[in-house]
């Protein structure tokens, strides 16, 4: 277990996973808190499962971009650790289940050696950076927006602006005004602008989905590409310090733009400015300007026995690049589950006749790009051999789905049971909707929306419902959601709940409608016509639950009776706050704010003490049973408490001392006055606690 020490050649990561391996061994020995620990290795992509005794890893990456060497290091680390299965998230990372705690420290070791990060993958941070899977090849794009994408992934990594915030933060960038990745539903979404011969962005603030859908509003309407960094880095601050810790169903950003409002969010924002690391970021796109490299080897002349399956194939799932002779595959994976044999044949196949690179997309489906178009019937053969070229890429039949039940701890009712099921009947019975690119179909396990379910045309989410004193798995029928383009949206209506089994009835009801009286018009057109009071009494005769059958007790792909069993859920990685634990953290940060400066990074020393002075704070309120729900709130109840009534003797207000980071550039010398004051107070508060345990 030890050599992957020796093996990791940068520095920072070694010292992050073997932190990760002291902090497992601390746990094992009780030296830690259960829910403390949680926290910390949610932040390092590992995700407690519904099964016991195992954890889920998430691995993080940026926009879903992976090379054949990349897929190859995650298929053997799949193999030797997982079970051989690779789960592509609506977040274009790649998650692999039943993994053993202990063996996670070496897992990611292996995994950095072909540059994979689980950093940030879970827990209170900046998740993975999502993007238009087509961004650089897209006909309608102004510009490519990888490289904005990769930046802003690379600068947050560890930034200590974002490791401990209230809840996750999302940030996604479209390809062009279709905004195929979702800019109103994320915390932060970028949609590409050429102004005046400059490249920029539309920016959208504070959306999310959950139990509580939310439309973000628009921050901007135009930025240039060098403040999106620096937008984006003082939204995040304002975020940490005023958001939500307490309760967990508030803590997102969505909540505290509605409680503060976005004038007052916005100014806050603006009042960081002198604080921000950069006050202007420029971002290298050279490495993404590149030509497209020549494949490595010669393509095999093909000839094509079934023209007719061919030619349908390459209507439903080949892309035109904006490159004149290449074109993308869109490989239709589902419920965004394959496995490593093929994935290792698929690695070979965009090393060698390719340009080396794929990209996993928001709707768990593979795009492989840059193929001349010469050599399209060569790869139809080959991804014929790996059953991938299943016609319905990012079509009606393309169901996306969360794991649901099968290992999510909040599960309620099988999601990839029944979205198994609606591929069946789809294909068998509605294979017109192979080539519709407009409806689309999604299914959630519970009301956490993991599956998006509530911003489709159609969505499912999982419940359950009473029977006498059975209790049998149900579906939220949801109904008129979609994407309209330029950062706007709409979200679906609660229209009916019905018991799971009739799930594909119900899909069947409303598509059996739509053909019959939605008159050429589009499903959003057609439902706004129709009303939600039509839909429900559509679907009434579905919800009826006086005539359920033993089979409706039974989930789908289960065979046992339905049981709801809800664990702990961690996308929030829930903590609870001990004292001791507490300023052991603060220490820590003081730890780290001086090595930060040592390595003459301001900005981070800075953060990191500010950090120190707020963890120490939250100790000694927690000691004297006092409680807050966000940073802010810690500092003013500490001088309410503490130095206004002279407990605590300070130079100034404990205000005016936290609040320095924001009145002053991040400098050597602000820096190392400001660690000194951090490193002041926190004599003074355990010299406070010493004599207070000490009277106990």
């Amino acid at each position: 277990m030890q050599s992957f020490r020796t093996e990791i050649e940068d520095p920072i990561v070694q010292k992050d996973i073997i932190d990760l391996e002291r902090k497992i061994t601390l746990f094992r020995e009780g030296k830690i808190d259960e829910e403390r620990f949680r926290s910390l290795r949610l932040a390092r992509g590992v995700y407690g499962q519904r099964q016991e005794g195992v954890q889920m890893i998430r691995i993080k990456l940026p926009f879903g971009k992976v090379s054949s060497e990349q897929l190859l290091r995650i298929s053997k680390v799949s193999d030797e650790y997982s079970t051989g299965r690779l789960h592509i998230t609506t977040r274009q990372d790649i998650q692999i289940h039943y993994v053993s705690l202990d063996r996670t420290p070496e897992l990611w070791a292996e995994l950095e050696k072909n540059d994979i990060t689980l950093r940030e993958a879970c827990g209170n941070t900046v998740r993975n950076i999502t993007a238009s899977e087509t961004a650089g090849i897209d006909v309608d794009e102004p510009f490519d927006v990888s490289p904005y994408a990769f930046a802003m992934f690379d600068f947050f990594l560890r930034n200590p602006v974002c490791q401990e915030m209230g809840r996750k933060f999302k940030i996604s960038f479209s390809s062009s005004d279709k905004d195929t990745a979702l800019s109103y539903i994320h915390d932060l979404g970028f949609i590409p602008k050429i102004v005046n011969g400059e490249r920029g962005f539309k920016v959208m603030l504070g959306g999310g989905l959950g139990s509580q859908p939310l439309h973000a509003e628009v921050l901007s309407e135009f930025i240039p590409t060098n403040q999106i960094i620096p937008t984006t880095e003082g939204v995040l601050r304002i975020f940490d310090r005023f958001g939500e810790r307490s309760r967990r169903l508030k803590a997102r950003m969505k909540f505290l733009i509605k409680d503060l409002g976005a004038e007052a969010f916005t100014k806050l924002v603006e009042e960081e400015k002198k604080a921000l690391s950069h006050p202007v970021f420029e971002i290298d796109t050279t490495a993404f300007d590149t030509p497209i490299p020549e494949p490595l080897l010669v393509a095999p002349k093909v000839e094509i026995e079934n023209v007719a399956t061919f030619e349908a194939w390459k209507k439903s799932n080949v892309i035109q690049q904006k490159q004149k002779g290449y074109v993308a595959i869109g490989i239709k994976v589902a419920l965004g589950d394959f496995y490593t044999d093929k994935a290792r044949l698929l690695a070979d196949l965009i090393k060698n006749y390719a340009a080396n690179e794929l990209r996993f997309s928001l709707r768990q489906d593979i795009l492989i790009r840059h193929i001349k178009e010469e050599n399209l019937a060569f790869f139809y053969q080959e991804l014929a051999k790996l059953g991938f070229v299943t016609l319905g890429y990012n079509s009606t039949a393309d169901i996306t789905s969360c794991p649901g039940t099968d290992t999510c701890n909040l599960g309620i009712a099988s999601s990839t049971g029944v979205a198994t099921e609606l591929e069946r009947v789809l294909a068998t019975e509605y294979p017109q909707y192979f080539n519709n690119k407009e409806i689309t179909i999604k299914i959630s396990g519970c009301m956490n929306a993991c599956g998006q379910h509530n911003m489709a045309h159609i969505g499912f989410q999982g419940m359950s419902i009473n029977s006498g004193k059975l209790v049998a798995p149900a579906l939220q029928v949801l109904l008129g959601g979609g994407v309209l383009g330029n950062g706007e949206g709409r979200f679906a209506d609660k229209v009916i709940k019905i018991p799971s089994r009739r799930g594909p009835e119900a899909l069947r009801s409303i598509l059996d409608d739509f053909e019959s009286n939605a008159n050429g018009q589009s499903f959003l057109d057609y439902y706004d016509a129709k009303g939600e009071t039509y839909f429900f009494e559509l679907l009434k005769p579905l919800s009826d639950i006086t005539n359920l059958s033993e089979a409706d007790f039974v989930d789908w792909g289960n065979a046992d009776n339905y049981v709801k069993a809800i664990g702990v859920g961690e996308c929030a990685g829930v903590v609870i706050d001990l004292v001791a634990t507490l300023i052991f953290e603060a220490k820590d940060k003081m730890t780290f704010a001086q090595e930060a400066f040592e390595d003459k990074n301001w900005a981070d020393a800075i953060y990191l003490a500010y950090a120190g002075f707020v963890n120490g704070a939250k100790a000694l309120l927690l000691s004297e049973n006092q409680r807050t729900n966000h940073h802010a709130g810690i500092i003013d109840l500490f001088d309410t408490f503490f130095t206004e009534t002279n407990k605590i003797e300070l130079k100034s207000t404990f205000k005016e001392l936290v609040y320095q980071i924001n009145q002053n550039e991040p400098s050597a010398a602000f820096a190392k006055r400001y660690i000194q004051e951090a490193t002041a107070f926190f004599e003074t508060i355990e010299s406070y606690r010493e004599k207070d345990l000490a009277n106990e």
